[in-house]
């Protein structure tokens, strides 16, 4: 089952670290990644950039318009993902655990319901 790894930034949460301290969770991800690359479970992974170089798109081709933002009230935001391919939530939880920094930055994990071509997987249960 798929599983996405959502790491929620929080600026003042990162800003407290050291610079060693943000230097090992930067660096340590590629350890991880490599970790769960010879397992063959890592999809893909991206980082993000700062929602404040967002645009929301409402509306349909031809329609539409274009807003700076999200600009919501929450402390924390999408800051990149992990896609995971594991045998159940236990392992997804535990590759979860894997990511450097979760002592100080939450991991959020959802599963893939839907990959295209593929069809709807069924989703898990509470």
């Amino acid at each position: 089952m798929k599983y996405l790894l959502i790491i929620q930034m929080n600026p003042a949460t990162w800003e407290s670290l050291s610079e060693d301290e943000r230097t090992a969770i930067a660096e340590g991800q590629t350890g991880f990644m490599d970790a769960i690359t010879a397992t063959g479970e890592l999809v893909g992974t991206h980082a993000l950039a700062d929602p404040s170089q967002s645009a929301v798109v409402r509306g349909r081709p031809g329609a539409f318009t274009v807003t700076d933002g999200p600009f919501a009230e929450a402390k924390e935001y999408m800051g990149g993902f992990y896609l995971v391919d594991c045998e159940d939530v236990e392992r997804a939880h535990e590759l979860a655990a894997m990511i450097p920094g979760t002592d100080r930055i939450p991991v959020e994990v959802r599963p893939v319901i839907f990959t295209a071509g593929y069809g709807l997987a069924e989703p898990a249960g509470p």
